[in-house]
């Protein structure tokens, strides 16, 4: 393992939750992914779901479950509107919330956009030594949330601490268990 004071890359999966926008239009998504590439991370995957609370928590736990995804940034579903659900799919799946996420994104956010920043719902937590960080669907909102706390918190040099520690406690499991059909008649045909 490098040094503290070395940059540590490290494997990111990037989601957007929008019922509106297809990959063309996927501006915040688009963000996220060009600022991991430009601080040295790797984007192993990124997604476009429609906010549906059961789709969302099959991929994240899917990504929460692979050893080569360490982080996973989501964008859009926070806020009020009917259809968001980002918070009510992810949370559940927290071992732990970072609450000072959700803290620290409306105090940025309120820079910009003063009170308004009441109606974001960002959240962040830790789940089999992945962070999640889920923030809203502007662009300008991600930018808020990556270079105020996101960067740095993925940044093994920053002090006087980061998540890059924990997530390389990461254990090495295999997901092929997930993905490997058994015969519907395997165990008639073994019992003979």
């Amino acid at each position: 393992m490098p040094a503290a004071s070395e940059f540590q890359p490290l494997n990111l999966a990037v989601l957007t939750i929008s019922d509106t926008r297809g990959p063309s239009q996927d501006s915040s998504g688009q963000y996220l992914v060009d600022q991991a590439l430009e601080a040295g991370h790797h984007v192993a995957a990124r997604r476009l779901l429609p906010d549906d609370i059961h789709l969302m928590r099959a991929l994240v736990s899917r990504w929460i479950a692979d050893p080569q995804i360490n982080a996973v940034l989501i964008t859009g579903g926070t806020g009020f509107h009917e259809r968001d659900s980002t918070p009510e799919a992810l949370i559940p799946l927290f071992d732990k919330t970072v609450e000072g996420f959700g803290e620290q994104f409306r105090a940025l956010s309120a820079e910009e956009i003063g009170n308004s920043t009441i109606q974001s719902r960002a959240i962040a937590g830790m789940a089999n030594h992945t962070v999640i960080f889920c923030m809203p669907g502007s662009t300008g909102a991600c930018r808020t949330g990556w270079e105020g706390i996101v960067r740095e918190q993925l940044d093994s040099r920053h002090k006087p601490c980061n998540f890059v520690a924990l997530l390389n406690r990461k254990p090495d499991a295999s997901l092929t268990a997930i993905d490997q059909a058994i015969e519907l008649n395997a165990a008639r045909e073994g019992s003979h």
